[in-house]
């Protein structure tokens, strides 16, 4: 039970950047998130995945696989629209 338990969250768990990857597609703008953070975090799980694929553990290996699939969108998405956010800054609203 405490296993299932374990597994169900190590997929929900990284769902939640969903809705952070929505807020950021719908504003065009990923201004009021750090580059910093969003890349320091990413390498941090690339660097943890080793032990995530290898580990015996199925939490902790299905985390790594979600976590790390998600986050990497999440990466891809800030670094996109922080790059239109600023290219956009000097421009006036035409409408």
């Amino acid at each position: 039970m405490i296993e299932m338990i374990g597994l169900i969250a190590s997929v929900v768990l990284p769902m939640f950047n969903i809705p952070l990857i929505i807020r950021v597609v719908r504003r065009k703008s990923s201004s009021d998130i750090s580059l910093t953070w969003a890349w320091g975090v990413w390498i941090c799980l690339l660097l943890m995945a080793p032990s995530g694929f290898t580990s015996a553990d199925l939490v902790w290996k299905t985390f790594n696989i979600c976590n790390l699939i998600l986050f990497t969108a999440v990466v891809v998405i800030v670094t996109i629209y922080h790059k239109k956010g600023t290219q956009n800054k000097g421009e006036v609203d035409a409408s």
